[in-house]
């Protein structure tokens, strides 16, 4: 996550009962599948109460950690009006997420990268991949999933759970000009927790 003008502190949430929790708690030694972590951030999202309780800002993106199923790394995240992540991945981890209120748009890399050694790389035609997800939508993604999340509304909050497996050991963030992507910079957990 990139840092946030303002953050909510970390706080704990129990899931919906409609979110199975299907991987047991981090002591467990089975991993949650993908489908586990969709199932996961699309019941969360429909949990009304825990979705009103994420205090919005009008100036900067906020969250909320909550427990993701089996050990799995989980946030409720509020995006104001005309905020977005900038491309990055999610380095080692999978995961999933949903929009629970407002609408999001997703750009991603429909290309695997190499996952270390490289500072630029030119893309090739045809790897850019677009997609609205309005409330209720949502998606998973695999390891080394280049892409950019935006609230591209100029008047609404969006709000969206996301859970990741393992949990994030570091985000890399890249700047995009054309078909050039380059390395800017690679954050481990303490830069945003």
């Amino acid at each position: 996550m990139s840092s946030p003008r303002s953050a909510v502190p970390t706080a704990t949430a129990v899931p919906s009962p409609s979110a199975p929790v299907t991987g047991g708690s981090a002591s467990s030694s089975t991993a949650p599948t993908v489908a586990e972590l969709m199932d996961f951030v699309r019941g969360t999202a429909r949990d009304e109460a825990l979705i009103a309780s994420l205090p919005l800002d009008p100036e900067g993106r906020t969250w909320i950690r909550l427990d993701g199923p089996g050990g799995s790394e989980a946030w409720l995240i509020g995006w104001p009006p005309g905020t977005g992540t900038g491309w990055h991945d999610h380095a080692d981890s999978f995961g999933a997420f949903t929009t629970a209120a407002g609408a999001l748009k997703e750009h991603s890399l429909a290309v695997r990268l190499p996952t270390d050694g490289w500072k630029t790389l030119e893309l090739t035609d045809g790897v850019d991949r677009s997609r609205e997800l309005a409330t209720g939508q949502g998606r998973a993604f695999g390891r080394n999933h280049v892409h950019e999340v935006l609230n591209e509304s100029e008047v609404a909050h969006a709000v969206s759970v996301h859970a990741y497996y393992p949990p994030l050991p570091r985000i890399r963030r890249f700047s995009r000009t054309g078909a050039v992507l380059r390395l800017e910079q690679t954050e481990r957990p303490e830069d945003w927790q």
